[in-house]
């Protein structure tokens, strides 16, 4: 039983950090895309992946909001 309530716990916590990480990895994006100089295409698949990363986050798909929203950084980064 207790490990049961440890493991719920874990999960429920788990969740809660990631929820709070995809809004600071969005105005990251939106920051470095402000000053970046990106072609039309790279800025645009970089700004759909952050679109994307939005709405995942909205729809409480949070862990799968954060792989986008890091997958739309790596890109940012590497494209910089």
């Amino acid at each position: 039983m207790r490990y049961l309530v440890a493991v719920l716990f874990t999960v429920f916590f788990a969740g809660s950090a990631l929820a709070g990480q995809c809004p600071t990895l969005v105005h990251e994006i939106d920051q470095q895309l402000q000053s970046a100089q990106l072609d039309a295409d790279t800025k645009a698949r970089i700004q759909e992946l952050r679109d994307q990363g939005q709405s995942l986050h909205s729809q409480g798909k949070h862990g799968q909001s954060v792989k986008v929203l890091k997958q739309a950084m790596s890109e940012l980064d590497a494209a910089s």
